[in-house]
């Protein structure tokens, strides 16, 4: 009997394989390899990498797993699974043959971390931008090649993503590279962003005058492959009829959360409370600054505080968004877990421009008033994505290191979680105010959780969810048709409360087999020592015994 391939060896070729289709994604995860490449949507190199895959699961399968190590035991069914999600997307789902947002939207991604992350010289990014920019014909031929039947919602949202990656290119862009000195360099890099905005300006034409007329595709995806692919990318084995219900219920408790606080401030109605509590917001000008204050005070006090250990890191520069970024109002950018020496994140925020009418001033910054400003800082850097990151880089195993296996409901309920969490362990001295922007943030992402689950399996339309959003979690209109149209091609976007929902079961576990000794930061640390997993894994390398109720 031949020994079977050890996993590691496995798991080298098969994330070696996923960095090469998916050169954005290796870039993220802080391998440069690939740097000058955009993913390739040709039908051959799909049919090439639905292959593959079926190669590696078989390569995979004949790895037993029984007699692992309990590591790699669970590692096995978590690279298993990432396999078999793959396949579901590029063979089921198809979002490639569905969705032209997926091609604007991985141009945009691949261009900008060439453009923010200063891993390698100006030049010598600026040289990869201009590959990437001479490959833009071909993944739009991809696109006119692929699109068949599309949804009208999803061909207005490709249009709309398109538009604004062409504005990038066009527009902002070529200033990201502006102090490049190689003349011939800078003429080239114009020519392709020239060359580059005619092909995408084209296509946009045909989206508009072509395909959205005729476009009568239904973008649900069913209840049955609605819940493979919460099974294959989250773990999560539930019925959508529970999930629904689990939903409902959390929102029904946080908006009575909501309601009793927003009487507290000023006995007002939620949605005026709310209103009132967004113009407290910092004045033209201090965005930046006030960002930067409130980083230092939940540094200082995640640093005096047994909350979770603060592994040293290059750090976090708060910036104005750049010119070549500005449609972006806040953005966190972290190098990624592989980067081969540590390099300060950028965490963008985009100030009013000057050159706006008063009334424009005012409604932007709203949106940025100081409650949800302190809920994004937690979300983003202290102790959200940043932090997470720079234990992430600790972590000796590929496999629960890499993002390409980080499931989403890990990743953004780790995040979510923290809003919660930071209030409980008394950062903010009971400031009712804050409180109800953490709270207005979670009725936001229940109220995906819901919307979500409905527009898939149900027979909600977008205007529905519009409603939805707009009655259940206090949300103006633009902003409540933004997060429906959003769950239509980003379905599983309950990620976020699922999240949160299953970290803190698996906290109440964990405390329960301590015996209730151990603190919160004994719990933090142990959890994010094991790196970016689902929370079945998580669950199987934490607790005694089994453990196989991740939500409930």
């Amino acid at each position: 009997m031949h020994a079977s391939e050890p996993l590691p060896h496995f798991v080298d070729d098969y994330l070696d394989h996923l960095y090469e289709v998916h050169p954005t994604g290796a870039t993220m995860d802080g391998v440069h390899a690939h740097d000058d490449l955009v993913e390739d949507y040709r039908r051959t190199a799909v049919d090439a990498h639905v292959s593959a895959l079926a190669g590696f699961a078989r390569r995979l399968d004949a790895i037993p797993s029984a007699h692992l190590p309990l590591r790699e035991q669970v590692e096995h069914e978590i690279v298993a699974a990432n396999i078999r999600a793959r396949q579901f997307e590029l063979e089921e789902a198809r979002s490639w043959e569905r969705n032209p947002h997926v091609y604007a939207e991985t141009m945009a991604s691949s261009l900008a971390a060439q453009a923010i992350f200063a891993y390698a010289p100006e030049a010598e990014r600026a040289r990869r931008v201009l590959s990437k920019l001479r490959q833009v014909p071909r993944l739009v031929q991809a696109a006119r090649d692929n699109i068949k039947d599309p949804p009208a919602i999803f061909v207005k949202v490709g249009i709309d993503t398109w538009r604004g990656t062409m504005s990038f290119i066009d527009t902002d862009l070529p200033r990201a590279f502006s102090s490049v000195d190689d003349l011939h360099l800078l003429s080239d890099l114009a020519d392709a962003c020239h060359e580059a905005v005619q092909t995408i300006g084209a296509y946009v034409t045909d989206l508009e005058t072509e395909v959205r007329p005729k476009a009568k595709g239904s973008f649900r995806l069913g209840r049955e492959r609605f819940e493979r692919k919460l099974r294959l990318d989250e773990g999560i084995t539930l019925p959508v009829d529970r999930l629904l219900a689990i939903a409902m219920r959390e929102l029904a408790a946080t908006q009575d959360e909501f309601r009793t606080l927003a009487g507290r401030l000023n006995g007002a109605d939620p949605v005026a409370a709310w209103r009132a509590a967004k113009q407290t917001h910092p004045e033209p000008g201090t965005l930046i600054s006030t960002a930067r204050q409130q980083l230092d005070e939940l540094h200082t006090f995640l640093s005096r505080n047994p909350v979770v250990a603060m592994p040293e890191s290059a750090g976090v520069t708060v910036a104005a968004t750049p010119d070549f970024f500005r449609w972006s109002s806040a953005s966190m950018w972290t190098p990624g877990p592989f980067e081969a020496k540590p390099s300060r994140a950028l965490y963008y925020l985009t100030d009013v421009d000057q050159k706006w009418e008063p009334a424009r001033k005012v409604e932007h910054l709203r949106d940025f008033n100081l409650p949800t400003l302190w809920t994004i800082s937690i979300h983003e850097v202290y102790p959200g994505h940043f932090l997470h990151y720079q234990h992430l880089r600790r972590v000796d195993s590929k496999v629960r290191r890499s993002t390409m296996f980080a499931p989403a409901s890990y990743m953004e309920g780790w995040a979510h979680y923290c809003e919660q969490m930071m209030i409980e362990a008394g950062f903010g001295k009971g400031d009712h105010a804050l409180k109800l922007g953490q709270l207005a943030e979670a009725l936001v992402r229940l109220a995906r959780f819901v919307v979500g689950i409905r527009l898939h399996t149900e027979d909600w339309s977008v205007e529905q969810g519009v409603r939805f959003f707009r009655d259940e979690a206090f949300l103006e209109e633009p902003n409540a048709r933004r997060e429906a149209e959003r769950g239509t091609f980003d379905p599983t976007y309950l990620v976020y409360s699922a999240g949160k929902l299953m970290l803190l079961k698996l906290r109440r576990d964990w405390y329960e087999q301590q015996g209730g000794k151990p603190g919160l930061r004994a719990f933090h640390d142990a959890l994010l020592s094991h790196g970016a997993a689902p929370f079945w894994a998580l669950r199987r390398l934490m607790l005694d015994g089994p453990s196989d109720v991740v939500l409930e």
